[in-house]
């Protein structure tokens, strides 16, 4: 299983935060005596092409030599636009993307036969979205903050999981969007995110 991290158009530095925040939660959850094999992390460079270009994002994937392997995408902002794409050009050459999760991809229509979920920096961004797809559980900030925010103190952004019950109603558990992502990772197989 192998991570993948598809930023958006802004500083570099902010995707290091939002790793680092991601790990900070990572190693609090860890059992202390857990001794596991880490895999590098796939981080698409945004600063040097354009992340909402699915073909730039498709051929990364294919320069990393990830053939066989199964692929967790989490992207953010215009990254979202071009992973997207991406994961399902994988796909159609016999990829594997066991889930694909949308850090406030507003806008942006999400499908696909893989599991789906987003993480909205406010509860408009999440509902507005949600109508384009991106079924699974879920994860919006309250109070706000701002979007930048999101990716770069992911560990800070303190709101709602969402989920959906086999009657179809919606339940929220209180978390920050950094142990929101933590839970989804792990339960995808992802088995370090350093």
């Amino acid at each position: 299983m192998r991570l993948v991290i598809c930023p958006g158009i802004h500083d570099p530095k902010l995707t290091d935060a939002f790793l680092a925040g991601i790990s900070e939660v990572w190693r609090d959850a860890q059992p202390r005596q857990n001794t596991q094999t880490f895999y590098p992390v796939k981080i698409f460079p945004a600063h040097k092409h354009p992340p909402f270009s699915a073909i730039d994002i498709f051929h990364f994937l294919c320069r990393e030599e990830l053939a066989g392997e199964s692929l967790v995408f989490v992207s953010f902002s215009a990254g979202v636009v071009g992973a997207i794409g991406g994961a399902w050009m994988w796909q159609q050459i016999g990829g594997k993307v066991a889930a694909f999760i949308a850090v406030d991809g507003w806008g942006v229509p999400l499908g696909g036969t893989f599991p789906i979920h987003r993480i909205s920096h406010d509860r408009f961004t999440h509902w507005s979205s949600a109508i384009l797809g991106g079924g699974g559980d879920s994860f919006y900030a309250d109070p706000p903050i701002p979007h930048l925010d999101l990716w770069g103190q992911p560990q800070t952004a303190l709101g709602w999981q969402t989920s959906h019950t086999a009657e179809g109603s919606e339940t929220f558990k209180p978390a920050t969007a950094a142990t929101f992502l933590v839970h989804l990772l792990k339960r995808y197989g992802v088995q370090s995110v350093v």
